[in-house]
């Protein structure tokens, strides 16, 4: 008689843990539980893995330990998508001194630039033409940014012309540096307009350029009192 022992080695209790990230992070797998690693996907060997999927991935990978019994595990990376963020503002085009609303849309939570905290809309008033930009934070806490940019136009540089006219005689008023203008009352619109006051007058105009930008300007006509002219009269012999 005989007798052989045969050793049955257990094989290696390999474990992995996956885990959730946003589209465009990095994960670290980490693998445990045998000696020396092999990937699938073509990550080789090792214990860890860095890896950056753009959809979600099952990742699998077989230990081996010291006595070459082998064991598998698998991981799974979920990849959510960032949000969509878009950002607007109504109107993007404003006239120095006015105000804009921009507001954020696509995702849960927003983040402004340009120290305006955080909330879904904004009112600005800049003084220059300025670009704001928006990060979106959604429920899974992917982020998405966006920009919009207000367009600040100058008001337009308005002025007058007057004149000094007798009691009684006509002026001609004029505006310039604007597109389109609007005399007070009862002057109406133009940009010249003939007047005929009794008595010194400031006359007022308002300004639009093609921007939808006004600006105002005055001017005033003098009106010089006529002189009072006498004659002396004689009697005189033939």
């Amino acid at each position: 008689t005989a007798s052989v022992t045969v050793t049955v080695n257990p094989n290696p209790t390999v474990t992995a843990t996956g885990g959730t990230i946003c589209n465009g992070n990095t994960f670290i797998i980490t693998v445990s539980g045998a000696n020396s690693y092999s990937w699938n996907n073509s990550l080789g060997s090792g214990s860890s893995k860095a890896i950056s999927p753009s959809t979600t991935t099952t990742y699998q990978i077989t230990g081996t330990d010291n006595n070459g019994c082998t064991g598998t595990a698998s991981a799974t990376v979920i990849v959510n998508p960032n949000p969509v963020v878009s950002l607007t503002a109504n109107p993007s085009s404003i006239c120095a001194g006015s105000s804009t609303t921009i507001s954020a849309n696509g995702s849960s939570n927003y983040s402004w630039s340009n120290t305006l905290g955080i909330g879904l809309s904004k009112t600005v008033s800049p003084t220059t033409t300025t670009t704001y930009n928006v990060t979106g934070t959604d429920n899974n806490g992917c982020t998405g940014t966006a920009s919009t940019t207000v367009t600040v136009n100058p008001l337009p540089n308005v002025g007058a012309v007057g004149a000094t006219i007798c009691n009684g005689a006509t002026a001609t008023i004029t505006a310039t540096g604007a597109t389109t203008y609007e005399w007070e009352s009862p002057l109406g619109a133009g940009q010249s307009k003939d007047v005929t006051p009794t008595s010194t007058t400031t006359y007022s105009v308002t300004g639009t350029d093609v921007n939808g930008c006004t600006g105002t300007a005055s001017t005033t006509v003098t009106v010089n009192a006529l002189p009072n002219v006498g004659a002396v009269g004689a009697t005189i012999c033939n």
